[in-house]
């Protein structure tokens, strides 16, 4: 229900900005009638070099989607735990228990610590920096963070399918100008 819900807020947003990308992709045009296309038009080579261009910058794109898609992934479960966390260190503060756990000191290596409870938590915000919150102000930065992580995921899954429709319509582009080509070679060798 949540990703429908998220998806139909996606489709809105993309409507009333008037773009049918987040990432602005180029929306790439079907050639209907490949001779009226043609008309105007010397060299099919330049123009077969020209969405060949086109197909690669899309693939090009969907490589960096891909990896955004990828870091996204495993962004959003790291943030869950982090959440998760925070409300074991909530439940222990309520309680006045202490919480027995191992920590990872390198690779293999892990340390058993007693942690009081605390109303204070460290977060990692990236490029060797770390900031000490209160607990309830943690939680609300972890919750937007985790919400805005899923709306970009949901809108990368957006653009990759749009993205995979341009690349379908330029392939197809491409193959009807190649076919187009080859009849109007044979029709002129026929002469």
């Amino acid at each position: 229900m949540a990703s429908t819900a998220a998806c139909e807020s996606i489709e809105d947003s993309l409507k009333l900005s008037g773009k049918k990308s987040f990432a602005g992709i180029p929306e790439a045009t079907f050639v209907e009638d490949v001779d009226a296309y043609m008309k105007d038009r010397e060299g099919v080579e330049s123009i077969l070099r020209q969405l060949d261009e086109q197909h690669g910058k899309y693939k090009f794109m969907e490589l960096n989607l891909l990896a955004r898609k990828k870091k996204l992934k495993s962004q959003i479960p790291d943030i869950q735990k982090s959440l998760d966390m925070i409300q074991v260190l909530e439940a222990k503060k309520k309680t006045n228990e202490q919480i027995e756990t191992h920590f990872l000191l390198s690779d293999l290596l892990y340390s058993r610590a007693v942690l009081e409870p605390t109303d204070k938590v460290c977060l990692w915000l990236g490029a060797n920096v770390m900031l000490e919150y209160t607990l309830e102000d943690a939680k609300s930065l972890l919750e937007k963070n985790h919400e805005t992580a899923r709306k970009n995921l949901s809108q990368v899954h957006h653009d990759l399918d749009f993205l995979r429709d341009q690349m379908t319509t330029t392939e197809v582009n491409m193959a009807r100008l190649y076919n187009w080509d080859v009849k109007r070679r044979q029709a002129l060798n026929a002469k």
